[in-house]
Order: structure tokens, then C-alpha cells, then sequence
């Protein structure tokens, strides 16, 4: 299955996994974007000969374009040229860059008439509604790769339209899975670091431990399946086996299983609606033995309400939510503030922002930059 990519974040984890899959199936790679691991994008610059690359940072930019002089390859730097290389024409634009730095690169890509595969969840979180409209004006697809929401999308496939009641969210509960309020005091960046079951980059990580990235999935799945946040149950599954299911009306129960290696949903939304080979190990039922289920402790881990409560009011809540969060995970991966107060400074900012029915992209970004300027402040 012959496939022409463009990666963004490929630096990262989604986009050396994304990388691995289009090495073992041949893919062409036709562009690739980055933050500032200039040695490691030059590496696959090297390996996958696209046309074009690109890095937010101009500095960085001048290292790479020097480096790369003896390849015809075209380096770009800042938004405009990471914009530049999300809309030439591929198959597939796979944006994995962390935070609502991949929204307007989305949005470029989506102008392109380029199909999505999404694993940068801020991009629905902040603008989905507006991203939506853009996806249905210009005939794209929007293919999900987080792991739950690929599960949903493939659980999905063949249900009669109307037929869906609700969706089951698996979250794997982090690092701190069974700790009180009163445990997560001091706990350290090293130890929110600690994921039991998934290699990501530190801020997924981080928000992993505390919740507020099944926050941030329940308002992206919102937008992704069109329904309501209280059709959405989050459930703790300390296995990673499951990766998510829905319910339909008949109250037949449809589930993805599989092991937790984000190859197979990075493999999925590129080849859908065929699939190739697998690229992961198979998984055995009998070798996991017991898959467990729980509710989530909302009192120790309150990132998840605040962000269910944000898609309820709408707005520019989430965009609120979303950006508050980004500067508070900062913060403490720097040593500036304590866990806790993670999802304190996130609610301070989101109960801040004022309720608003119709918006714009501009006043998404000016949501993002108010919020993290009161966190900022708040410390």
C-alpha cells in the first residue's frame, strides 16, 4: 500500500513510532517537522530524503539548513514554515506536536485538503468546533491516534448510525493510581514521571498522572463522535488491554483490545480503511489473565471534572483549561510549583474565562494566552 506522509513532531514519540511504520511499510515521507532536536530530525531527514522540513525555532533552523546543505532538502523555520510544510499535498498529515502549537498547522493541512491523523489532541480541545467546520468545507477526514479514541473509531465501524448510547474511556490511572489527595502532596516530578504502562513524552506523561489528560480526551472525543459529555463514562483499567468501547442501544458492548504499543493506532489511521500487517506484538488473553475496571477517584485527581465541566459550558472554557494546563505542567516539571497545584491554577483560569458562544481562532489564542498569563501570575 504505497502512501506519501508528512509528519509533524517527528521528533517526538508519536513521530518516531509514526516513523517505525512507515520504515517497515515503505512509505514515502514528504515532510517532516520538529521542535529544536536538530540532531535527531537531521538523522531522519538523512534516512527518509522528504522534500521538505521544518522547526518552530529559527536559530535551530540556521543549524539544520547547514547541516542539510548537502541534500536538496528544503528547511524551513517558525509557524509560517511549519504551516508551509503541513499543506503541501500528501496522503496523510500526521500531527503529533504537543500542546496548541499543532492547531494552526492542523487547520494548514486541513486547507490543503490533506486527511488528518490527530494525535495532538489540543487541536479538537481548543477549536473543535471551528476545526470541524474546516474539516467538512474542505471533504477531509479526521482519523483519531490516540490509543482510546482509535479503539472508539475502530469500535465504531459498521454501527448503524444512531445506534451508539455511549462510550466506555479506559485510563490506564498513571503513576498514582490509589493515592489519596493527602499522598500527592509532595510527590515528585521524577515519581509523575513513572508511567507503568506507556513511553510518551514528559507533559502527556505528566497529565497522564494527573488525569487531566482523560480530561482533555473527554472533551476531544466530544468533537471527534458527536456526543455529549455525560454519554461518556471514564474508567480505570490498569491493564492498558482495552482501549476503549461503546455501548450501543441494544446494550451490546464493543471494545478494542490490544497490547499498548502505540504502533497499531499510528498503523490504523494511516491505512484506514484497509489494514496491513501488524507491526506490533500479538496479544495473549490468556498471558494478561485479568483485565480490571474502576471508577475514577475525581476528588484526588480533579483535572477530570474541571475539564468535563469546561465542554459543558463550551465557549472557550477548554481553550482556557487546555492553556492554564500547559503553564502549570511547565511549572512543575520545573520545579516551580507542586503537583497539586496543577489542577488549582488549571480551574482558577478556566472558572476566569468568560462564557462566550460564538468564536473565532483568534479569540481561541487569546483565551490560551489570558490563561496562561493568570496561572503565571497565581504562583
Amino acid at each position: 500500500m504505497s502512501k506519501t506522509l508528512i509528519i509533524l513532531g517527528s521528533t517526538g514519540s508519536i513521530g518516531e513510532q509514526a516513523l517505525d511504520v512507515a520504515r517497515k511499510n515503505g512509505y514515502k515521507i514528504k515532510g517532516l517537522v520538529a521542535g529544536k532536536n536538530i540532531e535527531r530530525l537531521e538523522a531522519q531527514a538523512r534516512e527518509f530524503s522528504p522534500e521538505f522540513v521544518a522547526v518552530f525555532d529559527t536559530i535551530a533552523a540556521k543549524d539544520l539548513k547547514d547541516r542539510l546543505k548537502d541534500t536538496s532538502i528544503k528547511v524551513l523555520s517558525s509557524q509560517e514554515g511549519v504551516c508551509e510544510v503541513a499543506s503541501q499535498k500528501a496522503d496523510i498529515v500526521l500531527n503529533s506536536i504537543v500542546g496548541i502549537a499543532g492547531l494552526k498547522p492542523t487547520l494548514s493541512a486541513i486547507k490543503a485538503k490533506n486527511n488528518i491523523a490527530l494525535a495532538n489532541k489540543e487541536t479538537l480541545v481548543t477549536a473543535g468546533d471551528l476545526v470541524n467546520a474546516a474539516a467538512k468545507e474542505n471533504g477531509v477526514s479526521i482519523i483519531p491516534v490516540d490509543s482510546e479514541h482509535s479503539a472508539i473509531f475502530q469500535s465504531l465501524q459498521g454501527v448503524p448510525k444512531g445506534a451508539l448510547s455511549k462510550i466506555l474511556l479506559t485510563a490506564s490511572g498513571g503513576p498514582f493510581y490509589g493515592k489519596t489527595k493527602e499522598e500527592l502532596e509532595n510527590v515528585t516530578v521524577a515519581e509523575a514521571l513513572n508511567h507503568p504502562n506507556w513511553s510518551m513524552g514528559s507533559k502527556i506523561t505528566i497529565d497522564s498522572a494527573t488525569l487531566m489528560n482523560k480530561g482533555l480526551e473527554v472533551i476531544e472525543a466530544v468533537h471527534l463522535f458527536g456526543v455529549a459529555p455525560d454519554d461518556i463514562e471514564v474508567l480505570i483499567h490498569r491493564q492498558s488491554i482495552l482501549h476503549s468501547a461503546v455501548e450501543l442501544c441494544d446494550g451490546a458492548v464493543i471494545g478494542q483490545m490490544g497490547t499498548p504499543d502505540m504502533r497499531l493506532p499510528i498503523e490504523y489511521a494511516i491505512t484506514y480503511p484497509e489494514r496491513e500487517q501488524m507491526c506490533c506484538d500479538r496479544l495473549s488473553l490468556s498471558d494478561v489473565g485479568t483485565l480490571t475496571f474502576a471508577r475514577p477517584d475525581r476528588e484526588a485527581f480533579p483535572c477530570l471534572n474541571i475539564c468535563v465541566d469546561a465542554i459543558r459550558q463550551g465557549g472557550l472554557k477548554p481553550a482556557a483549561a487546555n492553556g492554564a494546563n500547559e503553564e502549570a505542567v511547565a511549572l512543575f516539571l520545573n520545579g516551580k510549583i507542586k503537583f497539586l497545584e496543577i489542577p488549582q491554577l488549571v480551574k482558577l483560569a478556566t472558572d476566569a474565562q468568560k462564557h462566550v458562544k460564538n468564536f473565532n481562532l483568534e479569540d481561541v489564542f487569546a483565551a490560551d494566552k489570558s490563561a496562561r498569563e493568570l496561572v503565571l501570575k497565581s504562583i
